[in-house]
């Protein structure tokens, strides 16, 4: 059984009833809200290991509820919407979100985003490093999906480091947009290339020295995107 803590946070009760009894059955700890105010708060209080969290919400939409826990809060955040337009998105995703699922969708395919993310999140003390990939100042921890530059950690969400650990392992290769999509997202999102290049941007504003001319995470015009190191 899981011990992981979930929030959701939905005001359609037959949702919240649905995905709550569904994310219950596979073991987890599971906790609700149904506005945006009160999710907040819930999830400061309780510090949950993943949150799911419904866009359209009562006192505070779920973008504004999504910006405020990046302050202070490192988890993986999965926004709920019944709007598919890329736009909505690519703001979920700007707002600090790691996955955007729109209405209606399967609860098996959430069970699996949910179980794969809350995997790639966790940290297993008992595993060693396996590997560590150095490139100056930059050092990649693959087990501990933890980056470091000039001896600090720097805080990554899981599809961030799988996006650098995914370019970095192949040092002087260019990968296009969407052969980048098709290894680290959902179906869904191939074609969707904004999705890379807002994480990409983000990646360069923790790993370079001068993200406006990045060094390490450079740019393939026609193509897509290279690791130099």
């Amino acid at each position: 059984m899981n011990s992981e803590k979930i929030l959701i946070i939905e005001d359609e009760e037959n949702i919240l009833e649905a995905v709550k009894y569904t994310l219950t059955q596979e073991g987890y700890d599971v906790f609700t809200s149904v506005d945006g105010e009160d999710g907040l708060e819930k999830a400061q209080e309780i510090k949950p290991d993943l949150v799911l969290l419904d866009v359209m919400l009562p006192k505070m939409d779920g973008f504004e509820v999504c910006r405020i826990l990046r302050k202070d809060l490192e988890m993986p955040v999965f926004m709920i919407s019944a709007k598919a337009e890329e736009i909505d998105r690519v703001v979920g995703l700007e707002m600090g979100a790691d996955d955007y699922i729109t209405k209606p969708f399967s609860m098996r395919e959430l069970v699996v985003r949910v179980r794969n993310s809350l995997r790639r999140a966790a940290l297993n003390p008992q595993v060693d490093e396996l590997e560590i990939l150095k490139f100056g100042e930059l050092e990649i921890h693959l087990t501990s999906h933890m980056a470091i530059v000039s001896g600090e950690e720097v805080s990554m969400k899981p599809k961030e480091f799988d996006l650098l650990y995914l370019l970095a392992s192949h040092k002087g290769r260019a990968f296009t947009r969407d052969q980048i999509l098709q290894r680290l997202w959902d179906d869904e999102y191939i074609g969707d290339v904004r999705t890379v290049d807002v994480h990409v941007r983000w990646i360069r504003e923790k790993i370079e020295v001068n993200p406006s001319r990045p060094e390490k995470l450079v740019t393939i015009r026609g193509v897509g995107y290279r690791f130099d190191g």
